[in-house]
């Protein structure tokens, strides 16, 4: 089984905990809301205070540099079901668009926000993508109350410069 664990602090700090670890599935993003320390892997994390999540589909591999975008989604308990489901065909549909790098449909270990994380070559590819193809998530929404509160995103990207522009 395969998981992502998250963990926030200082770039700095992040930048020694990936270092110390030498893990290459191991990723510090910059965004507007902060630093964050991504790591994938079978095993044990080695974050004290991580956000753990169960990877329940995947896409691809995450690269060196990109977009990350990710997107929480509060879901109740009767709505698990219906939103997992949903949201492993959101991988199948979104696998081959051009930009692309990577797409996990993550379960929370111990809360109720799944999270969908993707990672693409620039904000433009997900623009695009976007554009074209709104989130089948929301229409669920519409149609079953699944959801305990509304969802929200964070914009992550690999480089910090490119994150202060």
């Amino acid at each position: 089984m395969t998981y992502i664990h998250t963990t926030t602090g200082t770039p700095e700090f992040l930048k020694q905990l990936q270092e110390k670890y030498g893990s290459a599935e191991m990723h510090v993003l910059y965004g507007s809301s902060g630093t964050l320390l991504l790591h994938e892997t079978d095993g044990k994390t080695k974050f004290q205070t991580p956000r753990s999540y169960e990877v329940l589909a995947s896409y691809g591999n995450f690269h060196e540099n990109g977009y990350f975008y990710f997107y929480y989604i509060p879901v109740s308990d009767e709505g698990r079901p219906v939103f997992e489901h949903e949201a492993v065909k959101l991988t199948q549909t979104t696998s081959n668009e051009p930009g692309l790098f990577a797409l996990r449909v993550l379960k929370p270990l111990k809360a109720d926000t799944y999270l969908i994380l993707s990672q693409w070559s620039g904000a433009s590819s997900y623009e695009q993508w976007l554009k074209h193809n709104p989130v089948q998530l929301e229409k669920l929404a519409s149609t079953q109350n699944i959801f305990t509160s509304a969802p929200y995103t964070h914009v992550y990207r690999t480089k910090k410069e490119e994150a202060e522009e």
